[in-house]
């Protein structure tokens, strides 16, 4: 049961062109958005589509997957954990930040 805990499995098309970082050591890092689409019937019964929007990071070798195959529009399945954190602003006040950490990705679609 502990490979199902903080598991996260997503299928959608990638928001924007992925951003990498090189850090030190020579580690990649890339972030990057994900849409995933549902869609529903309403009290009406009419069809309602919804859009989710969910931030990504993948490490090391993930990364650089990404970075040579992953560009804005490409469908991708990945598998991760959901993480939580926060940081402060320039201002002084403090952001929080929900992402899915991938440590798999699958390039789907042409």
């Amino acid at each position: 049961m502990n490979a199902m805990r903080n598991k996260v499995q997503l299928i959608g098309h990638v928001g924007n062109d992925p951003e990498i970082k090189n850090l030190e050591g020579g580690k990649k890092v890339a972030n990057f958005t994900i849409a995933t689409n549902d869609s529903y019937k309403n009290d009406k019964g009419e069809k309602v589509e919804q859009t989710e929007w969910h931030k990504v990071v993948a490490w090391g070798k993930t990364a650089e997957i990404i970075e040579k195959y992953v560009t804005k529009g490409k469908e991708i399945a990945i598998e991760g954990k959901l993480t939580h954190r926060s940081y402060d602003d320039k201002n002084g006040e403090k952001r929080y930040i929900t992402e899915v950490v991938a440590n798999d990705v699958l390039l789907l679609g042409k």
